[in-house]
């Protein structure tokens, strides 16, 4: 696999194919369930010029408040595919240019990755703890007294975040293949085709 530079820019997200690995660094906002349907259906204007290039984690993650700021005690990421029904219109409103999650998404998400020029980055199940040791800062949380910790917007500050570009602008989806190959697996273990 090549390593990338650390960005979620426009023209290098465009560049980035199935199989690369990415450091990121920089700002990712998270964002669940309630978020993301408060997104399509509210269409908050001060969050627009925020997410506008950004990379989206589905997270909840476990914080703690020492003193007056906050710190990520685990910070892994969620299933991604229960975003599906709602990211593409965030890609297009907002202009998100990476998400970042588990499990991969579906082709409504994938059609938007090439309309807008984005990627799906793969984070590692299981390591949230790990992974929450690459979250240097914590720049601000909104929304969490109204959708609580897991569900809050929180914008963290991070430091070489391990992913792996699983769908691209180009149209491509490590998941859809890998769910394409397994099904021909399944097919001749089997003998027969299936419907």
């Amino acid at each position: 696999m090549k390593s990338r530079p650390p960005s979620t820019r426009r023209p290098l997200a465009r560049s980035l194919r199935v199989g690369d690995e990415v450091l990121l660094s920089g700002l990712i906002i998270t964002a669940r369930d309630v978020a993301h349907k408060y997104l399509v259906e509210k269409q908050p204007g001060s969050l627009r010029p925020l997410l506008r290039g950004a990379a989206r984690y589905h997270c909840g993650p476990v914080m703690k408040k020492e003193r007056s700021h906050w710190r990520a005690v685990s910070a892994g990421p969620t299933t991604s595919i229960r975003e599906e029904s709602y990211t593409a219109d965030v890609m297009q409103a907002y202009r998100v240019r990476a998400i970042i999650g588990k499990g991969g998404m579906g082709p409504r998400t994938l059609e938007a990755c090439r309309r807008f020029g984005g990627v799906y980055l793969h984070a590692v199940g299981g390591a949230a703890v790990s992974l929450a040791k690459c979250v240097v800062r914590v720049r601000e949380v909104q929304k969490l007294e109204e959708f609580g910790m897991p569900e809050a917007f929180w914008f963290f500050e991070i430091e070489s975040f391990p992913t792996v570009v699983t769908m691209d602008a180009s149209g491509a989806s490590l998941h859809a293949e890998i769910a394409a190959r397994s099904h021909m697996a399944l097919e001749r273990f089997l003998g027969r085709a299936i419907r």
